[in-house]
Formats: structure tokens, C-alpha cells, sequence
């Protein structure tokens, strides 16, 4: 094992990121995750329900929770980040999946702030709104593939080979 991906797996501040081999990251991103997901859902139904408001309301408020959750996810993320070497493969994959973060972070901030303009919703989620949620989830999906590439390929945050070992003894 060398020296750059030991210290890949050893988070910058153990009481911030998690402790080795247990980050925090991967469980805070289930909150935007989450949030996020059934803010489309609600849009879509929103466009078939007889009451519409109440779904568009609902959506409005877990976009705003998925952007919370959004940067509690990435200030912890980045403190995994600076844990990897610069100028690896690494750390490049890590600064795209940064990037495209923040970018859908940022559209899902703008389509909150869009949403209630006029005091809304008042009615069904606009096709243009649903379609800038579908949007930034399809990007925050890459993203995702691309934090599990820095997890299960580059092995960053996650416990050596002997410790992982330990759990396949009898």
C-alpha cells in the first residue's frame, strides 16, 4: 500500500469527516438524496392531482431541505477531499464530483428561489421546473457514479485491505 492512498483512507479531522473507515459523507448525502428525489416525485404528481397545491408546496420544501442537506454533505466532503493526494486520478475524480455537486446544489437553490416568486406555488409544478429538477437529478446521478468510483475503485475513506480482512476470519 503506498503512502498516497494510506493517506486517501485517513480522514483531515476524525471528529468533522468520521472516523477511519466510517466517513460521514456517504450518510449525509442521503438526506439531498432523498429530499431531492421526492421533490420530483411530488412535481410529476402535482401535474395529475385534482388539488395540485398541496404536492407543489411539498416539493418546494424538500428542495430546500435537499440544499441543506446539500452542504452539510459537502462541507464534510470536502475535508474527504483534502485527505487525497493532489494530482492523482483521485483527487481529479474528487474536484468533478466537487463540481458537479455544487452545480446541482446551486440549480436546485435557484429552482427554490424560482418556485417562489409570486408568493408560490399556487398551482401544479410548471413543466419548466420539473424539467430543471430531472435535470439536475440526472447530473447528480453521475456524480453519484462518480463517488462511488472514489469509494469501491480508489478505495478513499475506506479501511485497508488487513482491516477489512479482519471482518472474513472465523
Amino acid at each position: 500500500m503506498t503512502s498516497d492512498s494510506q493517506q486517501a483512507k485517513h480522514p483531515v479531522s476524525a471528529i468533522l469527516a468520521g472516523p477511519y473507515g466510517h466517513p460521514f459523507h456517504p450518510i449525509l448525502v442521503t438526506v439531498p438524496l432523498g429530499a431531492w428525489v421526492a421533490s420530483l416525485i411530488f412535481d410529476i404528481a402535482s401535474r395529475f392531482a385534482d388539488d395540485p397545491v398541496f404536492l407543489a408546496k411539498g416539493s418546494l420544501w424538500l428542495i430546500a431541505i435537499g440544499v441543506l442537506g446539500a452542504l452539510a454533505a459537502a462541507a464534510i466532503g470536502l475535508l474527504d477531499l483534502l485527505a487525497i493526494p493532489t494530482g492523482t486520478a483521485a483527487f481529479r475524480t474528487g474536484l468533478i464530483h466537487m463540481s458537479l455537486n455544487l452545480a446541482v446544489t446551486v440549480a436546485f437553490a435557484v429552482g427554490f428561489l424560482w418556485r417562489r416568486t409570486g408568493g408560490g406555488p399556487h398551482d401544479a409544478v410548471p413543466y419548466s421546473q420539473l424539467l430543471l429538477s430531472a435535470v439536475s437529478l440526472a447530473v447528480l446521478a453521475v456524480s453519484g457514479y462518480l463517488g462511488g468510483k472514489l469509494a469501491y475503485r480508489y478505495g478513499v475513506r475506506v479501511a485497508d485491505e488487513a482491516t477489512q480482512a479482519s471482518g472474513f476470519r472465523r
